[in-house]
């Protein structure tokens, strides 16, 4: 039976949810494969690292692909593949979870787009555009930290922990293509309705949107958005995959457990920070900005002091800052690139969004752990996150200088609209282009 038109979004939402659980399960999985296999840390931050390859085709193509095929089945596609690539994913073989990485990841970012697009449009009209983006937030955040936090739960306490949480998500998503299978198309008619990334179509002479990508050529794109990009997704992966490891001796036998939980912790934090970034947001400085990169390096120095003192209590509060630190960051970068495509004066195209490719800019925070474990050889961690820290200065350095340059031209910036909200990449973030809490 079909869903009821009131209650028709919670499968799309459901569909969200997973594909973030299937994005996020590798963090409480690779401390099981550091406590059974011989596999070295460079090759389980290689693993991690691998989604990133999947998850930024995934996001360039997943507008277009909902535009063209339909919402409906690229996000039940989509779910098709992240359920196989768990399959693979429960195969105890180096190959398989370097292959089952890449598919999730690519899946991923087709559902974080496409899925999106079609939570909102079954939210329906009636429905403020800042609830359905909400929906969106809360649908991908729950994924995110419930596939952590259910994978170290079933590899530390139910049997097989390599292979049982990955056949869990397998079934997860199954049970939510059942749930979608009576969930209508969206996609709205050739030349009228809205994009995938939720802008309407151009109309000739009436107002056409801005460029899809005309913000990533912007001045203050390369001066101010793009050098705090990989602070979202690093300051994430600093707090739930290359932390909690360095103190696994301090929780002896619950190292998946604790795992899964900081992870958890970690972003829930970003989701709540990332409505004080709009408040932060000032349409005449970067300041949103500067205070989440100055957030985040305040992060990972506290985190370089948990290593150093192998704190299990250190490494949980360098966890909420670091998080607090991705929330603010993301929210930030988006609000700023929100800006810039609504004044910018190019006309509309089909392809990727400017939001899509700052959440693929974002990503690259994903090759932060692959990075210090390439590199633990020759220092120590503290003195790496430290350094970590130092680099983020010189970013926040050019951020500043160019705080009040390069603003967008014309009359000033209204608030951030909601519509475009709901993408999360990391950790995978992703991602929102209009926060929800911005008017």
């Amino acid at each position: 039976m079909p869903p009821s038109r009131t209650a028709r979004w919670l499968p799309a939402a459901a569909a969200v949810a997973v594909a973030a659980w299937g994005a996020n399960q590798f963090t409480a999985l690779a401390t099981v494969y550091r406590a059974r296999t011989d596999w070295s840390a460079l090759s389980l931050a290689a693993m991690f690292s691998v989604y990133l390859v999947g998850l930024v085709p995934g996001l360039l193509l997943g507008g277009p692909a909902a535009d063209r095929y339909g919402r409906r089945r690229t996000v039940r596609g989509a779910l098709g593949l992240s359920a196989a690539a768990s399959v693979v994913l429960a195969l105890p073989d180096e190959p398989s979870v370097y292959a089952a990485r890449l598919a999730t990841g690519f899946a991923a970012g087709l559902v974080f787009l496409a899925g999106t697009a079609w939570l909102r449009e079954l939210s329906g009209p009636a429905v403020p555009p800042e609830r359905a983006a909400r929906r969106a937030m809360y649908a991908t955040g729950t994924g995110f930290a419930a596939g952590a936090l259910a994978s170290g739960v079933l590899a530390e306490w139910l049997p097989g922990p390599t292979g049982l949480p990955a056949l869990a998500h397998a079934l997860g998503c199954l049970l939510v293509l059942r749930a979608t299978r009576g969930l209508p198309e969206t996609k709205p008619e050739a030349g009228a309705g809205a994009k995938a990334d939720g802008r309407p179509e151009s109309t000739p002479g009436r107002g056409n949107p801005p460029h899809r990508t005309a913000a990533v050529r912007h001045p203050r794109f390369r001066y101010v958005v793009l050098p705090a990009s990989p602070a979202v997704l690093g300051a994430a992966t600093v707090a739930y995959v290359v932390l909690p490891p360095l103190v696994a001796d301090r929780v002896p036998g619950y190292a998946p457990l604790f795992s899964g939980l900081v992870a958890a912790l970690t972003l829930a934090t970003g989701v709540v920070a990332q409505p004080f970034a709009a408040r932060l947001d000032d349409a005449d400085s970067a300041r949103a900005t500067l205070t989440a990169m100055a957030t985040v390096i305040a992060g990972l120095l506290l985190g370089a002091v948990a290593a150093a003192r192998d704190s299990v209590g250190l490494v949980v509060a360098a966890a909420v800052v670091l998080g607090i630190g991705y929330g603010l960051t993301l929210g930030a970068g988006l609000h700023e690139v929100e800006r810039l495509t609504r004044h910018a004066p190019d006309p509309h195209a089909s392809g990727p969004t400017s939001a899509s490719l700052y959440q693929s800019t974002t990503s690259s925070g994903f090759l932060t752990p692959l990075l210090l474990a390439g590199i633990a050889g020759h220092a120590s961690y503290p003195a790496l996150l430290a350094a970590m820290a130092a680099v983020g200065l010189l970013c926040l350095a050019v951020t500043a200088a160019h705080s009040r340059r390069h603003l967008p031209a014309g009359e000033h910036p209204e608030p951030p609209t909601r519509e475009d909200a709901s993408v999360q990449s990391v950790a995978s973030t992703p991602p929102r282009s209009r926060p929800p809490w911005a008017e």
